[in-house]
């Protein structure tokens, strides 16, 4: 089985947990903190991994940075993890359960690749209209492209909307390079 099935697998179960204990939204936030954790400190993904280290070593270490940050379901699942030797899952498992809660809440991811900053007229405009074509709440990530040269390519999904400039002159050109103009004699 591969590691994204038995991620998500285990994601669902903890959801599943967690709404019977009615702690979904400390879960969620819990999740969270651990992604963001690993993401600061990837030596710490590698010790979840490593198969040497033994599962009381592993156990210890997650309780020392998190015992008092995180709610007990969340301790209890780590311990479940690293116990059923599945510690080099608990990342993914915790992607898997941000991703199933965000479907669950209706939450929409969108992301903005902008040539400058927008403004925060600018994300609440494009936030509303994401909200009123999905009817969810979205999560909107930035960032900047210098070479966009203008305009902004926007995803939503599976779905991309792109208004840049570099992309309108780069179809200007291909459309350039494929009309064959007459010669006038």
């Amino acid at each position: 089985m591969s590691e994204i099935t038995v991620a998500i697998r285990y994601a669902k179960s903890l959801i599943d947990l967690a709404i019977e204990q009615n702690a979904l939204e400390e879960v969620n936030k819990d999740m969270d903190l651990f992604i963001r954790t690993i993401k600061a400190n990837p030596q710490l993904n590698a010790v979840l991994a490593n198969p040497i280290i033994y599962h009381d070593k592993k156990i210890k270490i997650l309780e020392d940075i998190f015992a008092n940050k995180v709610s007990k379901v969340t301790i209890a699942f780590f311990k479940l993890m690293v116990n059923k030797s599945r510690a080099e899952i608990l990342y993914p498992a915790a992607l898997e359960l941000i991703n199933q809660y965000d479907v669950k809440k209706n939450i929409v991811k969108a992301s903005v690749v902008s040539a400058k900053a927008l403004s925060e007229e600018n994300k609440k405009t494009i936030i509303a209209e994401i909200e009123k074509s999905t009817g969810g709440t979205v999560k909107l990530s930035t960032k900047i492209d210098p070479e966009l040269i203008g305009g902004f390519v926007l995803t939503v999904g599976d779905k991309q909307v792109d208004t840049s400039i570099s992309s309108s002159l780069a179809r200007l050109k291909r459309d350039f390079a494929h009309r064959v103009v007459p010669v006038a004699k």
